[in-house]
């Protein structure tokens, strides 16, 4: 491996995906690749891609497509694929595309420095190990310095085979890392200049379940609170039935733990949820809410929902429809169904059609905003603490976040200060306006 080589990478799809491209490009720097932000420019190209739904597959595709062609207007010598896509459809990618001279599969990313080395060499390599290996130990990622939050996945895979979902096959059965992993990377990404530690993988409530035989989420925020410099912890990903009380207990009385929780919900009628494999029934949910919000009065639920499922009727639609316009959680995300190839709900009777979905997801998405609107109203004159997360110079203000606020998903709070401002600086913050989905606020 010669040390100029120029390597370029494209991450796709979630913050799952994210963390794992983070691993290569950490595994790459190691062994002396250096990182490029120019495709044009680079001796190799790595994509790791998504393939959970038909616009992620047609994305990827498309992704492909276009950084192939530096073979051809480049100085392009090796184009690896890494990730969902390949596991489904490898054959045909390999196939299809001959500019493509690696493969791995969605768990095979720990390979990247041999594929890598094999491409550059002019030989073509595929890895399809088992989907079920055990996670990877602790690796010293290559994380963006210029932010001051990173991803933490807790564990891989996913047991809930949700007829909806291919994650499963994608991914394989559940597989928890260990506290002790975990708690190194923590300190890791903290001497990066991270201190919001967002807890993410495809089911963050169950934690623990494999290799510690029962949940250990509370146990492990705990822990990661107890490391200096960690000064937020943000949970995504926590599927109803995994709010417990005791993480209800730790999210209300931990100082470090955000009243914040992204809970997957999908629907709320419960033949719609008994269709899809859901765990849980429309009574239980509701007195989950009420209970957090009984618990913790600031907590800021966040959910998602698929209209368009099939069977859904125009009755189970409304039954969602006053849900959200009753129950009035803080943040939602509406979504037609994709109907995916290899689910058990591909071959369902009643398929709903599109037009209809999309009908039903503006409306939703129309009730929600006054919804947001109406709760973002309610802000104005609190205080709040604020994470900085840029400045923009032609309107001389800065951008933040409140700890109702993930990431590239939520609002942002813009920011009037008198004094200059770092990005991951946290501020107290007096609200002063707010819109459906962002707040303005002055420094204190």
């Amino acid at each position: 491996m010669k040390e100029q080589n120029l390597v370029y990478f494209e991450s796709l799809g979630c913050d799952k995906n994210l963390v794992d491209s983070e691993v290569m490009l950490g595994m790459l720097n190691k062994k002396g690749y250096i990182l490029t932000m120019d495709p044009s420019e680079a001796d190799a190209i790595v994509i790791n891609t998504c393939s959970f739904i038909h616009d992620a597959k047609e994305e990827s595709i498309n992704t492909i497509l276009e950084f192939a062609e530096f073979k051809h207007i480049g100085k392009l010598k090796a184009l690896i694929i890494v990730g969902c896509l390949t596991q489904l459809y490898q054959e045909e990618v390999m196939k299809e595309i001959k500019e493509v001279d690696a493969i791995l599969g969605a768990a095979n990313y720990d390979r990247i420095e041999e594929a890598l080395f094999e491409a550059l060499n002019g030989r073509k390599f595929i890895e399809f190990d088992t989907i079920n290996h055990t996670p990877e130990p602790f690796i010293k990622r290559t994380v963006e310095t210029t932010k001051h939050y990173a991803y933490l996945k807790i564990a891989e895979g996913c047991d809930n085979h949700c007829t909806y979902c291919i994650i499963p096959k994608l991914r394989g059965r559940f597989r928890s890392r260990t506290i002790e992993s975990l708690i190194e990377e923590v300190k890791y990404l903290v001497s990066m200049g991270k201190s919001e530690i967002i807890l993410v993988a495809q089911d963050v409530g169950k934690y623990g379940v494999d290799i510690y035989k029962e949940r250990r989420l509370p146990e492990l925020l705990q822990k990661i609170s107890e490391i200096e410099g960690v000064k937020w912890i943000r949970l995504l990903y926590v599927y109803p039935e995994d709010v417990t009380d005791k993480l209800i207990d730790k999210i209300a009385t931990n100082s470090k733990v955000l009243h914040y929780i992204d809970m997957p919900l999908q629907h709320i009628e419960d033949t719609i949820l008994k269709k899809m494999a859901r765990r849980t029934q429309k009574e239980s949910i509701v007195q989950k809410i009420n209970t957090m919000r009984e618990r913790i009065p600031d907590i800021c639920i966040r959910t998602t929902f698929i209209v368009g499922f099939p069977g859904e009727t125009k009755e189970a639609f409304d039954e969602l429809y006053n849900f959200v316009r009753e129950m009035k959680l803080e943040r939602v995300g509406v979504f037609t169904y994709s109907r995916e190839e290899g689910t058990p709900a591909y071959n369902m009777p009643n398929q709903v059609e599109n037009t209809i979905s999309i009908s039903r997801q503006e409306k939703i998405m129309l009730l929600q905003q006054q919804i947001s609107e109406d709760k973002n109203q309610l802000m104005i004159g609190k205080e709040l603490e604020v994470i900085i997360d840029g400045y923009v110079p032609k309107d001389d203000i800065y951008l933040g976040r409140t700890y109702r606020d993930t990431p590239d998903v939520d609002g942002y709070v813009f920011i009037e200060a008198n004094v200059k401002l770092l990005s991951g600086d946290y501020i107290k913050v007096r609200i002063t306006g707010a819109n459906e989905y962002d707040l303005i606020g002055e420094m204190i």
